[in-house]
């Protein structure tokens, strides 16, 4: 059993003792395509410090990314089910308790349901234990469409085998990827992937596991879930106002599922808006997401009688 990287946040009123145990609840983060830990670090640090009682932010490397990348162990398919079985192979492999709480964005936002589905159906052992919030942010529960963008994405994660494993520069990429036709905007996002090696700059993730990443989040299908959630938790799905990512028919039938009366046999469905965000909305609108996930999660934390 591989376990995948990650790093630990504590609230700044945790004990830094290794013999107290310096939390009581645990989130899991997990980034989106292309993406690392690294990417919450700022948002997990605000959330910690809203958070009044004492949590531990984990954020996690999914397979093919990050410190994840040269992980022995972590065989294929590289999909978005093996990635979620990730997550409990190191709660396994640390013999933590299992999260509370997990975040994710865009890709990462599957990786959250799928995880939530699999410790519902057992794949994990009897141990497991289903959370009590799933968050997905920005992140469409449904196959996505052969829309315009994802095919150009596609295209341009091929185009990448075909380069030099060594990058001269960002501007260097930026320009390559804009001459081949690709968009500044896809461009720009690719290269800010890109890390420093000697004299040369390399990707922060494999190439391979991507593309069959990519696929698999285009595929994944977790309607059925937000129809009938497991009993005990829920799943609150975080958009931006895109109409780009979010077709207009999606958010009915969120908003359908969001509606539906309380029902004891099963969890809950909830839908918010972040307004003028863009599709990293950790990054776009902090403070706003910050007003949406601290008093829900806050709630899960119930005072002792």
């Amino acid at each position: 059993m591989s376990a995948i990287g990650f790093k630990e946040i504590f609230s700044s009123s945790s004990s830094s003792s290794k013999s107290e145990i310096p939390y009581s609840f645990t989130a899991f983060l997990i980034h989106g395509l292309l993406g690392c830990g690294e990417d919450f670090v700022d948002f997990a640090n605000s959330l910690v410090s809203s958070l009044s009682t004492e949590w531990r932010m984990v954020l996690v490397d999914l397979r093919s990314h990050g410190s994840s990348v040269d992980r022995e162990g972590l065989s294929p398919p590289h999909d978005i089910s093996n990635a979620a079985r990730d997550l409990a192979n190191l709660v396994k492999s640390l013999n933590w308790a299992w999260p509370d709480v997990v975040i994710g964005h865009s890709m990462g936002g599957k990786v959250a349901l799928q995880y939530a589905l699999s410790c519902a159906h057992g794949d994990y052992g009897d141990s497991a234990q289903v959370p009590k919030q799933v968050w997905a942010l920005d992140s469409v529960p449904g196959k996505v469409k052969n829309k315009s963008h994802y095919q150009e994405m596609e295209k341009a994660f091929h185009t990448l085998q075909t380069l030099p494993s060594s990058i001269p520069s960002q501007e260097w990429l930026v320009n390559h990827m804009n001459d081949l036709g690709f968009s500044k905007f896809l461009s720009e996002w690719i290269s800010s992937s890109l890390k420093k090696s000697e004299k040369h700059m390399i990707f922060s993730f494999d190439i391979n596991g991507v593309i069959q990443m990519f696929k698999s989040n285009r595929d994944s299908d977790y309607w059925a879930l937000l129809e009938e959630p497991p009993n005990g938790i829920e799943i609150c799905v975080v958009r931006s106002e895109s109409r780009v990512t979010w077709d207009p028919n999606v958010v009915e039938r969120l908003e359908s599922l969001a509606r539906r009366e309380n029902d004891e046999s099963r969890g809950k469905v909830s839908l918010h808006v972040v307004p003028r965000s863009g599709h990293w909305i950790y990054k776009d609108e902090p403070e706003r997401l910050l007003e949406v996930m601290t008093p829900r999660i806050a709630s899960l934390v119930q005072p002792k009688l």
